[in-house]
């Protein structure tokens, strides 16, 4: 009989309602694996690893079955997330040695890390490692990221959750506002600095009685200041409230960032971004002069479980399973995937992608998504979106207080 492995799971990058979900899904097949003996789970992402800050997850989840329930309905990271970026180890290869050796230390077989395109930067990184130096050890991904952006798979979890959050909060500032009889413009900001998946989301808040958002700007298409205030003009002529849905990404014409601070850069390079909401909030009122106010709904959309997708909180949980399976498949260097095989009724099935062809690789809102005016979405893009939003998730209170899992060792 070949001895027992171990495996490690670890999270990453921003947290989302249905990461713990995919944690919960690799869990389930490693308990259930009679090949592993210890699951493992690496405090705030591979700097975790790299502090030898690790804890024991199987007995919390192997004696309990309601923990793994709780927590696949748990918002943000159970194991906490980091921010950490891997040289590339031809110039400094001293954190690999450090992470890798690590894993021998703690019989580590199996890596899995949840994230985005960063994540999947240092899932390839570390595949690529291991291979160069022959060292017996399968490293996976599991997609996350409420941004859609990431290539090889039809949609990402996360997203589904976030966009039901953007777009219930859209309808409800919808009935905040028509209720005054004055003239006034509501510019709502959405995370997204190159993506507008998040922003075009907003449509889903459309209803019978409620066209809002009235005007939806993505960072896909140049941004006009000069026709964003025309847009507004045009909307004002037809109704008092207005109510505009905004990427904090948007670029002018010659691809800067309205709202960048020319200075600041992020640990991978990202520009920093702020206040998108703020300058044409500004850009109104000084062109139009009407009542005008920005929202910005920031790390709200994150972690907003009390309206999460159930469809969202299955699909990552069925992603966790299927990595779990492609190691145990002796697979290294893959992300686990899905794809959408119809619409109507929706469906996916599973499947797998070279990490390679994820890692810092952006997925965009197709151009042809977007209407000619490049201020509102078309019905394909509604239509692929929609399916994404199904399902009341099921929550257990106590004293009617949400029951999630404690992260308690996060603060040791």
């Amino acid at each position: 009989m070949s001895p027992k492995i171990n495996c490690l799971i670890a999270q990453s990058g921003g947290p989302t309602t249905a990461i713990n979900s995919s944690l919960a899904g690799v869990i389930h097949q490693a308990i259930q694996s009679t090949t592993v003996d210890k699951i493992y789970g690496s405090l705030n992402g591979i700097q975790g690893v790299l502090k030898n800050n690790l804890i024991d997850l199987t007995e919390t989840f192997n004696t309990d079955a309601n923990n793994l329930s709780t927590l696949t309905n748990t918002p943000s990271m159970f194991l906490g997330s980091c921010r950490y970026k891997l040289s590339d180890p031809q110039i400094d290869d001293s954190d690999y040695h450090t992470i890798f050796q690590q894993f021998s230390n703690y019989n580590i077989k199996y890596f899995f890390y949840i994230g985005g395109n960063d994540s999947m930067d240092t899932v390839n990184k570390l595949s690529a490692f291991a291979l160069k130096h022959n060292i017996d050890i399968r490293v996976i991904g599991i997609p996350k990221t409420i941004d859609n952006d990431l290539t090889c798979i039809d949609h990402t979890p996360g997203f589904g959750s976030a966009a039901k959050y953007i777009a219930s909060s859209i309808l409800e500032l919808s009935h905040d506002a028509y209720i005054y009889d004055t003239k006034s413009v509501s510019i709502v900001e959405i995370m997204g600095r190159n993506a507008g998946w998040l922003t075009a989301a907003s449509a889903l808040a459309r209803t019978e009685y409620s066209d809002a958002p009235h005007l939806i700007y993505l960072p896909e298409c140049p941004f006009s200041t000069a026709s964003f205030v025309n847009d507004v003009r045009e909307q004002l002529e037809k109704r008092n409230q207005v109510i505009i849905a905004v990427s904090e990404g948007i670029k002018d014409p010659a691809g800067k960032y309205i709202s960048a601070n020319s200075t600041g850069t992020d640990q991978f390079g990202h520009v920093m971004l702020s206040g998108t909401g703020k300058y044409l909030e500004n850009l109104v009122k000084n062109t139009i002069g009407c009542k005008v106010r920005s929202i910005e709904l920031n790390v709200l959309q994150r972690c907003a479980s009390h309206i999460s997708s159930k469809t969202d909180l299955d699909e990552a949980y069925q992603l966790g399973k299927e990595a779990f399976a492609l190691a145990a498949q002796g697979k290294t260097a893959k992300m686990a995937t899905l794809i959408r095989t119809s619409n109507t009724p929706y469906t996916v099935t599973y499947g797998s992608t070279d990490v390679s062809n994820v890692a810092n690789v952006e997925k965009l809102v197709p151009r042809e998504w977007i209407n000619e005016a490049g201020n509102d979405i078309t019905q394909e893009l509604f239509d692929y979106i929609y399916p994404l939003i199904q399902g009341e998730v099921p929550v257990t209170y106590n004293n009617g207080i949400p029951a999630y899992l404690s992260v308690k060792h996060l603060f040791r």
